[in-house]
């Protein structure tokens, strides 16, 4: 039995005594009232009353579902866009580290370097000619620009 069949039976809805009542589609059995359907129902038989509701109830769980199912899908969307964006920056910010990282080396490379220099020059061989204190900032300042 197709699917129309099917449910063109279960639109259609007969009283006790035979005669048609007004087909309700599906769209009208999910959009009325409970008083409104409760009024359409008067004078069906409790199966047919029964088996309205049933299918009133069935129709409106779909819908529903169908809303969660869109909803789940578009909260994986944005939770999915999240993650690349995150991804993203947990990039660039590794690469921020890095570089930093690199700066620091270079900046503990010459800042030992002067130490050597300066522990050279303080603990060097003892000459007449002692190096002026002038000179050697000099020295360290014109290093620290040169590198710049």
């Amino acid at each position: 039995m197709s699917s129309d069949s099917r449910s063109s039976k279960a639109l259609q809805v007969k009283s006790e005594s035979g005669e048609n009542v007004p087909i309700l589609s599906d769209d009208q059995l999910m959009s009325l009232t409970v008083r409104e359907l409760n009024h359409h129902l008067r004078g069906l038989s409790k199966e047919e009353v029964l088996r309205l509701k049933q299918r009133r109830r069935t129709l409106k769980n779909r819908g529903y579902a169908a809303s969660c199912r869109v909803k789940r899908v578009s909260q994986k969307e944005a939770l999915e866009q999240q993650k690349q964006e995150l991804q993203h920056e947990v990039q660039r910010l590794s690469w921020e580290n890095a570089s930093m990282r690199q700066e620091l080396d270079d900046l503990n490379a010459r800042f030992e370097a002067l130490q050597r220099f300066a522990r050279s020059v303080a603990h060097g061989p003892v000459t007449p000619h002692k190096v002026n204190s002038t000179s050697v900032i000099t020295i360290v300042k014109s290093g620290v620009q040169q590198n710049s």
